[in-house]
C-alpha cells in the first residue's frame, strides 16, 4: 500500500472536516485525479463523460481508491463492485456547493426569511442528476456526517462540508423523498454525539422512533385560501381549540388519520357555528402527554396522523368549509431529548449554557436563546413556513409571559437580571417583535394571538407603537374571575359581584379572545360542567348561563372541544370526547345552546364588529348583586345595531324587571339560554317586548333563572 496522508486517514476513520478537500477530482499536474471512499467495495473504476474508463487503485483496505481520469474530463461517474454486484455510481464530491455565496450571507446575517428553502433536507436535480440536499447548522462541531437509508447509516460514507459560519451541506445523489436520515456529529472536544434529527425536517418517523423523513415540499399541494378578512379585528372570531389526537377515535381507541379528520372536523365545526380551529402544537414532538408543547421537529406536522400532504389536505378542507386554521405555535422552549436541539453540535447552540437562563424549571425543558442571530432566525422563519407551505391563518404563541420574564417560576437568586438590573428578557421581547412584524408584514391577512398572563402592556398593539405586535392576546384575568364567580353557589356570588365586572375596566386595553382553553379543564380542575354548583338541572343552566355571558361579553371567543357539549369528565389525551352524552336531551341542548349563540354571534354586528373597541359596549345594570343580574348593551357601527344582553346568575325568576334601552319601540327576544330547546324553563318574554312610556325608554322584562337572554330593537 502507497504511505497516505494524514487527510487520507481523517476519510477512513471518519472525521475529516473538509471532504472535498481530498475526495472527489482534483487536479494533479497535468492529470485530473479522482479519489472515492467506498467501504466493502472490492475494484473501482471512472467513467469520465466521454465514456472513457480507468481503473482506480485501492490504496487502502477500508475501501480507498484513487486514479487518474483521461482527458482531462470534469464530470465522470464510478462504477464499483460489492461482490457480485456491478453498481454504477455518482459521486457526491464532485458536485457544486448547494449554498450560493448570498445564501451565506443572508444566514450570517440572519436575514434570511426562508431558511427552509435552504437548510434541511431538499430533493433538487444537480447538475443533470436526481438526488437530495443536505444542510444543517453546527458551527463548532468537527465532522458532519448524514447518515441514512442510502448509505447502510455509516458515517463515513458522506461526511459533508462545512462553509459560511457553520452550515454543513452535501448533495447526495440518488436519494429520494422517502427516505429516512439523520445527522452524525463530532463535537468541538472529539465527543461523538446521540445521532441527531435534522431541526429542518419536513418529515420525522413515528414515535419512539426519531429519524427525519426527506420530503419533498414541491410535491404538497398548496390549500385553497381561506375567506378574506376572516381575522379582521371587526369580524366574528369563534375559535374552536382541538387536540387533533383526542377529539374522536376510531374504534380500538385509533387516532383519526389527518385525512379522516378533514372528511368529519371542518363540517362539525362548520355546523357549529364556529369561524376558525385552532389544532394544539402539530409539530413533531417525542411524548404524548406533552399534547405538542414539547416539539423536536418545529417544521414537521407530526407523523402521528398521517404525512405532511395529508395535513395540507387537512387544512384545504377547513378553509373549504370556510373556516380559518390557526396553530399552537411554541417558540418558548423544547425537550432535552438526545436526538434533539439539545447540545445540538456539542456545544449550547440552540438553548442558552448557564441553567439559569437555559432551564425551565417547571417543565424540565431548555429555553432558546435569542440573543443568538441564528436562533431567532430559526424561530421567525419556522413561523413563515407555516403560513407559506400550509396556508394556516395565524399562529397562537403558547406561553408568552415565560419568555418575557427572565425569572419566571424561579426563585430569588436562580436568574440573571438582564444588562439594566432588571428581569425583563429583552432579546425575547425583540424577538416577539421581530416575529410579529414579519408575520404581518409578508401575510397581512393572518393573524397571531398571545397567550399572556400577566399585565405586561401592549401586547397587542403595534411595534412602531411600543407593542408587541400580536394581533390578539388571551384574556386569562377574565377567565379566571368569570370561572371563580360561576363556581360559586348562587347564594354567595352576591359577594363576588366584583368578579364580572372587574373585567370591564381593562376589557378594550388589548385585542382580547375570552379563553375556556385545554388548560381549563384538565389536572384536577374538573370540565367547565364540572365546575358548576348545584343540583343537576342548575349545573346544566349554570353552563348555558355562563357560556351565554361569554357571548354576549366583548372580546373574541375560544372554546375547547367538548366543552361546547358539556363533557362532564376532565379532558385526556389517550381517549376520545364523550360523543355518546349526546344521546341524553341535556348534554345535546348545551351543544345547540353553543351553535345558536355562534350563530348569533355571526349575524348581530353588534355582537362582533367592536368587540375590542369600548364605543361597542355600555353598562346598562351593574349595581343589582342583590338578584345576581348584571345587563348591557352591545353596539355595532350603524347606529340601530343594538343587542342588549341581560343575565341572571341566580335561580330566581323575575317578573317586570325594567331595564332601559337606547330606542323606543319593540324589542325581539332572539335568544334565551332558559328555552326548552336548551334543556331550560322555558320562562320567557314570548319573543317580543314593547319598551314602557316614558322620557326615558325602558323594557319591563321577565328574566328566567340561571339564564340569559339577547334583544335587538325592531328594524
Amino acid at each position: 500500500m502507497t504511505r497516505l496522508p494524514a487527510e487520507a486517514y481523517a476519510i477512513i476513520e471518519g472525521r475529516h472536516s473538509d471532504p472535498f478537500r481530498y475526495l472527489g477530482i482534483h487536479a494533479e499536474g497535468d492529470q485530473s485525479v479522482v479519489r472515492a471512499f467506498l467501504p466493502e467495495a472490492s475494484n473501482v473504476e471512472a467513467i469520465g463523460e466521454h465514456g472513457e474508463t480507468a481503473t482506480l487503485a485501492r490504496i487502502h483496505d477500508a475501501g480507498l481508491f484513487a486514479g487518474a481520469l483521461p482527458n482531462g474530463s470534469r464530470r465522470y461517474q464510478l462504477r464499483a463492485r460489492f461482490g457480485d454486484n456491478v453498481v454504477d455510481l455518482d459521486d457526491p464530491y464532485r458536485f457544486p456547493p448547494v449554498l450560493s455565496d448570498f445564501d451565506l450571507y443572508l444566514l450570517g446575517e440572519g436575514t434570511h426569511q426562508r431558511i427552509y428553502e435552504k437548510l434541511g433536507a431538499h430533493p433538487m436535480t444537480l447538475d443533470g442528476v436526481e438526488g437530495v440536499a443536505f444542510v444543517v447548522l453546527a458551527p463548532n462541531a468537527r465532522r458532519v456526517s448524514v447518515v441514512g437509508d442510502f448509505n447502510f447509516w455509516d458515517a463515513r460514507r458522506h461526511p459533508m462540508r462545512v462553509r459560511g459560519v457553520g452550515y454543513w451541506e452535501l448533495f447526495i445523489p440518488h436519494a429520494r423523498a422517502g427516505d429516512h436520515y439523520k445527522f452524525d456529529i463530532i463535537g468541538p472536544t472529539g465527543q461523538h454525539l446521540p445521532l441527531k434529527s435534522d431541526p429542518v425536517a419536513f418529515g420525522a418517523e413515528v414515535r419512539p422512533k426519531t429519524a427525519s423523513i426527506v420530503v419533498d415540499l414541491d410535491h404538497i399541494p398548496h390549500p385553497q385560501a381561506a375567506p378574506l378578512g376572516i381575522n379582521t379585528i371587526g369580524a366574528p372570531i369563534s375559535i374552536y381549540e382541538v387536540h387533533l389526537g383526542s377529539w374522536r377515535r376510531k374504534g380500538n381507541n385509533e387516532w383519526l388519520t389527518y385525512r379522516e379528520l378533514a372528511e368529519q372536523l371542518p363540517a362539525y365545526a362548520r355546523d357549529m357555528g364556529f369561524t376558525h380551529l385552532e389544532f394544539l402544537p402539530v409539530s413533531e414532538h417525542p411524548f404524548d402527554g406533552s399534547w405538542g408543547y414539547q416539539p423536536t421537529g418545529l417544521f414537521a406536522p407530526t407523523s402521528r396522523f398521517g404525512s405532511p400532504a395529508d395535513f395540507a389536505a387537512l387544512v384545504d378542507a377547513c378553509h373549504r368549509e370556510g373556516l380559518g386554521v390557526l396553530l399552537d405555535w411554541v417558540p418558548g422552549h423544547f425537550p432535552d431529548d438526545p436526538h434533539g436541539l439539545g447540545h445540538f453540535d456539542g456545544t449550547a447552540l440552540y438553548e442558552h449554557a448557564n441553567p439559569l437562563q437555559g432551564r425551565h424549571l417547571d417543565w424540565g425543558t431548555l429555553i432558546y436563546n435569542y440573543g443568538r442571530t441564528e436562533v431567532t432566525n430559526f424561530l421567525v422563519s419556522n413561523a413563515l413556513f407555516w403560513l407559506d407551505r400550509y396556508g394556516v391563518d395565524g399562529l397562537r404563541v403558547d406561553a408568552v409571559a415565560s419568555m418575557l420574564y427572565l425569572d419566571y417560576s424561579r426563585p430569588p437568586g436562580g436568574w440573571i437580571p438582564n444588562k439594566y438590573g432588571g428581569r425583563e428578557n429583552l432579546e425575547a421581547i425583540d424577538f416577539l417583535r421581530r416575529f410579529n412584524t414579519e408575520v404581518f408584514g409578508r401575510f397581512p391577512q393572518a393573524t397571531t394571538a398571545a397567550e399572556e398572563s400577566t399585565a405586561w402592556p401592549q401586547v397587542s398593539r403595534p411595534v412602531e407603537f411600543g407593542g408587541l405586535g400580536f394581533g390578539y392576546k388571551w384574556n386569562m384575568g377574565w377567565m379566571h374571575d368569570t370561572l371563580r364567580y360561576i363556581g360559586k353557589e348562587p347564594v354567595h356570588r352576591k359577594y363576588h359581584h366584583g368578579d364580572i365586572l372587574f373585567g370591564l375596566h381593562y376589557a378594550f386595553s388589548e385585542n382580547f379572545i375570552l379563553p375556556l382553553s385545554h388548560d381549563e379543564v384538565v389536572h384536577g380542575k374538573r370540565s367547565i360542567l364540572g365546575r358548576m354548583p348545584g343540583d343537576d338541572w342548575q349545573r346544566f343552566a349554570n353552563l348555558r348561563a355562563y357560556y351565554s355571558f361569554m357571548f354576549g361579553h366583548p372580546g373574541k371567543k375560544l372554546l375547547f372541544m367538548g366543552c361546547e357539549f358539556g363533557q362532564e369528565r376532565e379532558w385526556a389525551h389517550e381517549h376520545s370526547l364523550d360523543w355518546h352524552l349526546l344521546e341524553q336531551p341535556k348534554y345535546a341542548g348545551v351543544q345547540a345552546l353553543m351553535r345558536d349563540l355562534n350563530r348569533l354571534y355571526r349575524a348581530l354586528p353588534a355582537l362582533h364588529e367592536l368587540d375590542c373597541d369600548p364605543a361597542g359596549f355600555e353598562w346598562v345594570i351593574t349595581d343589582d348583586a342583590d338578584h345576581n343580574v348584571f345587563a348591557w348593551i352591545r353596539k355595532g357601527n350603524n347606529a340601530r345595531s343594538r343587542c342588549l344582553v341581560v343575565v341572571n346568575f341566580s335561580p330566581n325568576v323575575y317578573h317586570n324587571y325594567r331595564v332601559r334601552v337606547p330606542f323606543a319601540g319593540k324589542w325581539r327576544e332572539v335568544l334565551n339560554s332558559d328555552s326548552s330547546h336548551y334543556g331550560g324553563s322555558n320562562v320567557g318574554n314570548i319573543g317580543e317586548v314593547l319598551t314602557l312610556e316614558g322620557i326615558v325608554p325602558e323594557l319591563s322584562l321577565t328574566i328566567p333563572p340561571l339564564a340569559a337572554i339577547f334583544l335587538v330593537p325592531e328594524s
